[in-house]
């Protein structure tokens, strides 16, 4: 069972599985585990239905899919651990640009 029909996140929030963080310098030099940087780089697993318009009467579709590759803010998110995975909970503003 994937991640994604484990968890439903509500309204206008996104589930991200946080990308690797490098493991070497452009010049070459080894980065060692408690020296990295968490990355702010993640591919969406979940997402909301969306949240309701000013009338509630509608929906307002989410722009980021499932599988969508985002850059976040570093203080942005919940973090949350299913299955021994770590994963990342935000509202979909917290995500600043999709990356093609």
């Amino acid at each position: 069972m994937s991640i994604a029909t484990k968890i439903q996140p509500l309204a206008d929030r996104v589930v991200i599985k946080r990308l690797d963080a490098e493991e070497k310098t452009k010049s070459g030099i080894i980065i060692p585990d408690n020296a990295k940087e968490k990355p702010q780089q993640g591919e969406v697993v979940a997402v909301g239905p969306g949240r309701w318009d000013e009338d509630g009467e509608k929906r307002m579709a989410l722009e980021v899919k499932v599988g969508d590759k985002v850059l976040f803010g570093k203080w942005s998110a919940t973090e949350v651990k299913i299955d021994g995975e770590e994963l990342l909970v935000m509202k979909e503003d917290d995500v600043i640009a999709i990356v093609k």
